[in-house]
């Protein structure tokens, strides 16, 4: 690992503290943006690329203070919020490729040399998100999806009428309840099986208007605060130009399925799309 020797005016510890690459960026863009931990963001060019970049001290984002604090929700956030604030800024004025949350180097220098080096992997990435972005759909199912109208039965007539013995009435409760309960059980497979055809279904539509599609893992439900199931988590890549069709498409679903609720978020710049150059360990290198 490399020694750190920059420090701040208090003589603390820094290090660099990188967002995101773009390409033909106006370094004017970033005129006022704040960063992780109240940052300024500034930019670092070599050629057409620009590294997005802020001066952090380590005693906040160096190895050890990260292992304690990534593990702190609030600081999670905080800094993950930061981060795509930055990257979100750059990616309305030029296309812009994020790296990985709390990257860091030990200066502009070596910010500079990294962009020199694997200048043709950064531009192969940001080929392919040109004049595209992101957008992330879940739909829900919510319980009147799973319901079914209920078939006719006469089981609610047939205790206590009958003129056997108390042993046969009970016997055939128990039987009635037994087979109401095996066809709750399958309504709700059948219901199950019928949702998840559907939620491949608005996949399949929805990425027939995606350059590509990822899928992402169930959400909790306490993070979401939806009531309903999760059946659809994916993000789609979609051109500029199509965006509005896409949209379309998610409305027309949402408003054709009874019981399933379309969330749809963006734009986004390309998280998920993004398989950027190894650019690095946490640790400033």
């Amino acid at each position: 690992m490399t020694t750190h020797t920059r420090t701040d005016v208090t003589g603390e510890p820094t290090a660099v503290y990188l967002y995101g690459v773009a390409r033909g960026l106006d370094p004017a863009a970033l005129e006022g943006t704040t960063g992780v931990a109240g940052t300024a963001v500034r930019a670092v060019a070599a050629g057409d690329l620009t590294a997005l970049v802020s001066t952090v001290r380590l005693d906040q984002y160096g190895e050890e203070a990260l292992r304690a604090n990534l593990e702190d929700l609030t600081f999670l956030e905080e800094t993950a919020r930061a981060h795509h604030h930055v990257v979100d800024r750059a990616a309305r004025a030029a296309p812009t490729a994020p790296v990985r949350i709390a990257t860091l180097y030990r200066d502009d220098e070596r910010i500079g040399e990294i962009l020199t080096q694997r200048r043709e992997q950064f531009t192969e990435v940001l080929d392919s998100i040109t004049g595209r972005t992101e957008w992330g759909v879940k739909a829900y199912a919510h319980p009147d999806a799973y319901e079914e109208a209920p078939a006719a039965t006469g089981t609610t007539a047939t205790a206590g009428t009958g003129t056997g013995t108390g042993t046969s009435a009970g016997a055939g409760a128990g039987t009635a309840y037994l087979k109401r309960r095996q066809d709750q059980r399958r309504r709700r497979e059948d219901a199950t099986r019928r949702i998840t055809a559907q939620a491949e279904a608005v996949h399949d539509e929805l990425a027939g208007h995606a350059v590509a599609a990822r899928r992402h893992p169930p959400q909790d439900p306490r993070l979401s605060g939806h009531q309903g199931t999760l059946i659809l988590n994916t993000a789609y890549l979609v051109d500029d130009e199509a965006s509005q069709a896409f949209l379309k498409v998610a409305d027309d679903i949402a408003a054709r399925l009874p019981g399933i609720e379309v969330e749809v978020t963006g734009p986004w710049p390309p998280y998920s799309f993004i398989e950027t150059p190894d650019t690095g360990a946490r640790n400033a290198s």
